[in-house]
């Protein structure tokens, strides 16, 4: 581009900027504007006005505060900072859009209230400079309530483009990329993640004030990604010199902790499983795990209600929610159905009735279940349940009776040994929360996770390894205890009406472009 033609676009008002910025424009266009940007930028800088040189601003006030705080017999002044969102230049004057970390409001700056040479500077202001200003509130004749400004500094100048207005940043690919331009652009996406935050305060206020839990941290790296089936994240250690996990759960840390007299813990953060990626699920995640010593699988259970109706009040004010059109009433007592239950009500198969392994392979085989050969009865229940029942738990419910072959952390039934006194809660057919009341004794989860590491070496990744340190702290001794795992990232999705788990997480795993 010649350097007079790029002269002259660097001449435009701001105005007319805002203007090209309503349509779409080309790359070759994008490229010429950010030259403009950075020609601009260097203006500032040689007539001694580098925006990056500032340190701070002080800010006392707030977009909405202001608003709601706004007296029409008095004209308080303020000292804000925001980004600019939208320019209106009528000769001498102009109103301007900035938006803070509560909202938007409005500035009238004149020509004849700051200076000739202040207002000829702030006229090259474009569309995502942020800025900092001090003025007077007053409200328009139109009604809205308005910053009068006195002063107004740029405080950072934006080298980059922001979405026009009228097409906003709606490529959801682009949108997880880009948070940073997602929060900017898309108001309703920064309460999602305010909501999670509230989530997250009234889970937490619920378990240490009401129910006396204490938070703890446990590793997040590990030689032994033990808690849970799942697939872990290898990494390797080279001052130790050793392979290393991310963890899969923290379960395993939590109950040696329960073992040293810390008898109601809890940790809320980060677990990784090297698995698929979906509408609900991320290889990156936050869970929340407690365990309660002295308690069983019918206290857990009864923190899980209470856990999710107090995080819908504090997201939505009621128990009651809407998700995608569909109405759920959160608060507890909730429904319950046992695995064997589910089956028998929507496969239509009962397995009072069926005794032996080969009697349940036979029926996995009319269910066309694959690699059934080798399969428990036990097994075969839980494949059937996966295939055919998981849709019908709209919930809130829990599910109860989970074989022993896919519970190996949690105690067996007195009444029938076959099961396990486990829960799966659902909500809108996802599986919220799993808990049980503990396996403690060491025997017994020795040979489970024996068997367990016999499926690991025959190839199944996500078999439970073998943990003989775990092993010997149930050896010292396990109380009698209760736990529970919530996935915090679900609940949020539902509580937001969120349509994915990328929407609920500010940084969610993308594949490199």
């Amino acid at each position: 581009m010649a350097e007079e033609q790029v002269k002259s676009k660097e001449n435009k008002t701001a105005d007319a900027h805002a203007e090209a910025l309503e349509e779409e424009v080309s790359e070759e266009a994008l490229n010429e504007l950010r030259l403009i940007r950075r020609d601009k930028l260097k203006k500032l800088c040689e007539a001694g006005r580098d925006p990056f040189v500032q340190e701070r601003w002080d800010v006392n006030a707030f977009s909405e505060d202001v608003k709601e705080a706004f007296c029409e017999d008095e004209e308080r002044e303020v000292s804000m900072a925001g980004r600019i969102m939208a320019f209106r230049h009528m000769g001498k004057a102009s109103f301007v859009d900035i938006q803070d970390y509560k909202g938007r409001i409005q500035l009238y700056v004149r020509q004849d209230v700051l200076t000739p040479e202040e207002y000829e500077v702030f006229l090259t202001y474009d569309i995502g400079d942020i800025v900092g200003v001090e003025g007077s509130v007053f409200k328009t004749r139109h009604g809205e309530i308005s910053i009068r400004a006195t002063r107004i500094v740029l405080l950072t100048k934006s080298l980059q483009i922001l979405p026009n207005k009228r097409q906003g940043l709606k490529d959801p690919e682009l949108r997880y990329r880009q948070r940073y331009v997602d929060l900017i652009m898309n108001p309703e996406v920064k309460e999602t993640f305010i909501k999670r935050n509230k989530i997250i305060k009234a889970i937490k206020n619920y378990l240490e004030e009401e129910e006396g839990f204490l938070e703890v941290d446990t590793p997040v790296l590990t030689v032994i990604a033990g808690g849970a089936n799942a697939r872990p994240f290898v990494t390797y250690h080279n001052t130790l010199d050793l392979e290393m996990r991310l963890r899969i759960s923290n379960e395993l840390f939590l109950k040696r902790l329960t073992v040293a007299g810390l008898d109601r813990v809890y940790e809320m953060g980060k677990m990784f499983r090297n698995e698929g990626m979906d509408r609900n699920h991320s290889p990156e995640y936050t869970s929340m795990e407690l365990y309660q010593a002295y308690g069983d699988m019918e206290d857990v259970m009864r923190h899980t209600e209470n856990i999710v109706a107090r995080a819908a009040v504090a997201a939505t004010g009621s128990t009651t929610i809407t998700y995608q059109g569909s109405t759920f009433d959160l608060a507890p007592p909730w429904e319950r159905i046992s695995m064997q239950e589910a089956v028998k009500k929507w496969v239509g198969v009962d397995f009072d009735e069926i005794e032996t392994d080969a009697q349940a392979i036979a029926v996995a085989k009319k269910y066309e279940i694959e690699d059934c050969e080798k399969m428990t009865r036990g097994k075969v229940i839980a494949e059937l349940f996966e295939m055919f029942c998981e849709d019908y738990l709209t919930g809130p419910i829990f599910l109860t009776g989970h074989p022993v072959e896919i519970s190996p952390l949690a105690k067996r039934d007195p009444a029938d040994p076959r099961i396990t006194r486990r829960f799966e809660a659902y909500i809108n057919t996802w599986e919220i929360a799993n808990g049980f009341s503990e396996l403690n004794d060491p025997i017994d989860q020795y040979q489970r996770f024996k068997a367990q590491q016999a499926q690991l070496e025959s190839g199944d990744a996500e078999a439970h390894p073998m943990d003989e340190d775990f092993i010997n702290a149930l050896e010292v001794g396990l109380p009698p205890t209760g736990g529970l795992g919530v996935g915090i990232d679900r609940v949020v999705i539902l509580l937001t009406d969120s349509q994915s788990i990328r929407d609920v997480i500010l940084f969610p795993t993308m594949k490199p472009t």
